[in-house]
């Protein structure tokens, strides 16, 4: 490891980033120092101002590429290596107003009943009735799982910011069944071993990764078509409660999320919120004009 990609990790860790978000940055970095073949301690702010032209008219990466490029190159040459740039402070990822995808609640269940292993219909069932994301998932521990109040607590989430979702009866009955098979005194969803079966004193938890290919290979066994990822078990989540008439305000508390902004796409999700929205305004306004 170069002196400057660990003193780079040094200054994550002090500013409390995520270890996945650290692994982002790091690749980040690594391509742009691959991309001139030498160290980004040697690149020029106008090889920098090249190379961000680059991703944009050459490789036509998303919004989500281009904003983990900024942010990892802007923490590294900002705080590691103390440059202020002005070309820093002009790049700016395109707008993107996309809607997420959303899963009905009858597709969900075809792509969970996919799900052969236990651990990982376990983990995205886990997912998609608490509205986690799946870093969160994996991390659950067995504390964590309050049975008396029907809650889970979610520790450390994205911000660094806990809270607590409640938890279904019949989420918790698949996750006592699960647990019994590895019975891990501390981590929920242990990692696997190479036979596959949930190591019972393994100091790690279920890989993201794991997850992610055992949904993918789920939704292709399912034939559903929509692009969906594993992140979609919490929009559909989100939306599927919204569309039953619960409170966007405890929505976003559910979600963990800081603004209600972001919450309120899912208001553009529901065809069923709309028309009862249609229909409760042609209630108070009728005879209005009569």
């Amino acid at each position: 490891m170069t002196w400057l990609r660990r003193r780079m990790i040094e200054d994550m860790q002090l500013r409390g980033l995520s270890a996945s978000t650290q692994e982002n940055y790091v690749s980040a970095v690594r391509q742009l120092a691959e991309y001139y073949g030498k160290s980004p301690a040697c690149i020029t702010e106008e090889e920098l101002r090249k190379y961000f032209l680059y991703l944009k008219n050459v490789k036509c990466v998303s919004r989500s590429t281009s904003t983990v490029a900024l942010c990892a190159i802007k923490f590294l040459y900002q705080h590691t290596l103390r440059r202020i740039w002005p070309t820093l402070d002009l790049v700016r990822p395109p707008q993107e107003k996309k809607l997420p995808v959303v899963l009905s609640v009858a597709e969900v269940r075809r792509i969970l009943a996919c799900l052969r292993l236990l651990c990982y219909r376990a983990c995205l069932s886990t997912i998609y009735t608490c509205g986690l994301r799946v870093s969160e998932a994996v991390r659950t521990q067995v504390r964590d799982i309050d049975s008396d109040r029907m809650l889970v607590h979610v520790s450390n989430g994205k911000g660094t910011k806990d809270r607590y979702v409640p938890l279904p009866q019949g989420s918790l009955e698949l996750l006592r069944h699960y647990w019994r098979t590895h019975r891990h005194p501390r981590w929920l969803f242990p990692a696997r071993t190479r036979a596959g079966v949930a190591a019972s004193t393994g100091g790690t938890p279920m890989s993201v990764r794991g997850v992610q290919r055992a949904f993918q290979a789920a939704l292709q066994e399912s034939g559903i078509q929509k692009p969906a990822t594993v992140h979609t078990l919490r929009h559909s989540f989100s939306t599927h409660l919204l569309e039953a008439g619960v409170n966007l305000r405890l929505i976003q508390a559910y979600l963990g999320h800081t603004s209600p902004t972001t919450t309120a796409v899912y208001t553009h999700l529901t065809p069923l919120t709309e028309d009862q929205a249609v229909e409760t305004i042609n209630q108070v306004l009728d005879g209005l004009w009569g």
